[in-house]
């Protein structure tokens, strides 16, 4: 008798095991703990962080909600990238997060560039798409990807320092993934086109870049 309760408590422990085991596995919470791929969650939090609209006509949502996760919460594009207009940080009046004030990003200058933050010579370069849909100015996913690789300007615009990018971190970049590379393309290409070639050797006339 004693056998066979015990046989059925043990029974009864081996079946509640499993069951903990098998929603473990299946919960978010699971597959994180052990590793698993977290992008949907990242996905998210890259729309919920976006300060400017987005775009999503034609566009693949799930790239495009990475590729701002990837662009503002890990490489804070925008801290080099923004045009400043109305204050000398990214961040709008009121909102400058290291004056203890809620965080609000300048949206008229995102990603714009033109903020002489290295010297005379060095203008960030306006990253948002042009008239064409392509960011960075009309730039292929093909274009885009080599500059991220290798580094080299198809500007020439510091001939006197070489082919390569002297501030731009690509030494970084280039060994993200194909599929992380692509999706900063296309979330660069999903957010609002703002005028002026900063940084170009021949810059487009103000007002032709947009439309």
């Amino acid at each position: 008798m004693a056998d066979r309760k015990y046989l059925k408590t043990l029974g009864t422990a081996a079946m509640i095991t499993a069951v903990l085991g098998i929603a473990l596995t299946h919960s978010p919470k699971g597959k994180a703990a052990g590793g698993g791929d977290d992008t949907e969650s990242r996905i998210q939090r890259g729309f919920a962080i976006a300060p400017v609209p987005l775009n999503l006509v034609g566009k693949n949502r799930s790239q495009v909600g990475l590729g701002s996760y990837l662009v503002n919460a890990v490489g804070d594009c925008n801290g080099c990238h923004h045009a400043t207009l109305s204050a000398s940080s990214p961040y709008a009046p009121g909102g400058n997060p290291y004056q203890g004030q809620p965080k609000q990003v300048e949206q008229a200058g995102y990603l714009a560039g033109g903020t002489p933050l290295f010297g005379p010579f060095f203008i960030p370069r306006n990253l948002t798409p042009d008239k064409t849909g392509r960011p960075e100015g009309g730039a292929s996913f093909e274009e885009f990807s080599a500059i991220m690789r290798t580094g080299v300007d198809p500007d020439h615009a510091h001939p006197q320092f070489g082919p390569f990018l002297q501030v731009m971190p690509w030494p970084a970049f280039q060994d993200m993934t194909d599929h992380d590379l692509l999706a900063i393309y296309e979330y660069l290409s999903a957010i609002p086109c703002i005028e002026g070639d900063p940084g170009l050797p021949n810059p487009r006339p103000i007002g032709t870049r947009c439309q």
